[in-house]
């Protein structure tokens, strides 16, 4: 049986909690009287979203999603393009950058180049702009939009990490989550993000019990796969493969929310790692940039590198002020999202999905 660590909560910060929760609940049921409006489409919008602040791997899982339904469909990813320094609608083209389009629309788009991807605050204008396109998308993956009632989408996908379960977290401001727990009623999959390999029969059984899933939601676990490193910049450097690290000197760089998992994963390799530790989705300052190359050039070993995840590097491959030493030795870390268990019952959830919509008369002929 494996132990979470203690969900950290600000008590002194409760009240406030409570204040907020009071708002997400007035809005919530303004929708659900119909004060607000929510719209419906005619084709397949799955979200994919949390309830909690950050750091679940809604990235990772659309990427998982595009690669399993790009084999029979078109697909549209839209987001609001978090961070970006462009307004409005923004379809992606294979020239776009992390500011035009956010990073992690970014990061979609290089892997997936067929893939149509597009942002937009307004999710009920982004999809309406996507299905004016010549060529629209069959379906539609709405990233990051659970809380996004204007838009009605077709199928649910709520993820939960496993090291901060919701049920154990409080509201903003003194937890993380946006949604008490009990909004997860609302999705038709919850899937329990980054677990650790060996879970237990008993873990299954626990988590599932405290989630409480109800017989219309499909409960699904998964855990993160790291792949070979690869360099940020262009240059004669190849891939690097995991067992690369072992006995190397490593400055790990992160603006993400939850870079534990990638510490205690470079420890199965070396012991010689050093973090530099900033916010999620962090916009690297000429003042950051200098700290990074002097923490490396300290390293005294000669067998030596920085690592960034990839979310980072799509910020950092537009700076002009990187030193070529740097560049040289500067990697990020790919990862994947992999099923623990019932990836099949996954698939064909999916797939069943996308087939029985009837709104889309394409796709139901499919």
């Amino acid at each position: 049986m494996i132990n979470n660590k203690p969900v950290h909560i600000n008590k002194w910060l409760l009240p406030l909690s409570w204040l907020y929760g009071f708002i997400v609940y007035i809005r919530n049921k303004f929708f659900d009287w119909g004060l607000l409006k929510h719209e419906e489409f005619d084709v397949p919008v799955i979200c994919i979203g949390n309830i909690t602040v950050g750091g679940t791997g809604k990235t990772p899982h659309t990427e998982l999603l595009i690669k399993l339904l790009q084999q029979k469909y078109r697909v549209g990813v839209l987001s609001r393009g978090y961070k970006r320094k462009s307004k409005g609608f923004v379809l992606a083209t294979i020239d776009s950058t992390s500011r035009e389009i956010g990073d992690e629309s970014f990061q979609i788009k290089q892997k997936f180049p067929d893939t149509i991807v597009a942002v937009d605050g307004n999710r009920r204008r982004g999809i309406k702009e996507l299905l004016s396109l010549e060529n629209p998308p069959e379906i539609i993956l709405l990233d990051d939009a659970f809380q996004h009632r204007y838009v009605k989408p077709s199928y649910t996908i709520l993820l939960s990490d496993f090291n901060r379960p919701v049920y154990d977290d409080v509201l903003l401001p003194a937890g993380r989550l946006r949604e008490p727990a009990s909004a997860m009623i609302n999705a038709n999959i919850i899937i329990v993000t980054k677990c650790p390999l060996g879970l237990q029969p008993i873990d299954y059984r626990i988590i599932s019990h405290d989630i409480n899933v109800f017989p219309y939601q499909g409960l699904y676990f998964t855990t993160l796969v790291y792949k070979a490193l690869k360099p940020v910049f262009a240059n004669e450097n190849k891939e690097l493969s995991l067992d690369n690290l072992f006995a190397k000197s490593i400055l790990l760089v992160t603006g993400i929310a939850s870079p534990d998992m990638i510490i205690d994963k470079l420890s199965e390799y070396t012991d010689k790692v050093q973090t530099l530790v900033y916010s999620d989705h962090y916009n690297f300052k000429a003042k950051d940039i200098r700290h990074i190359t002097s923490e490396f050039r300290n390293i005294t070993s000669e067998n030596k590198l920085i690592l960034v995840t990839e979310k980072d590097a799509t910020r950092l491959v537009l700076r002009n002020d990187i030193d070529e030493d740097i560049k040289t030795n500067l990697y990020y870390l790919p990862i994947e999202v992999a099923f623990v268990d019932k990836e099949e019952e996954f698939n064909d959830k999916i797939y069943k999905h996308v087939r029985e919509n009837k709104g889309n008369r394409i796709i139901y002929k499919k």
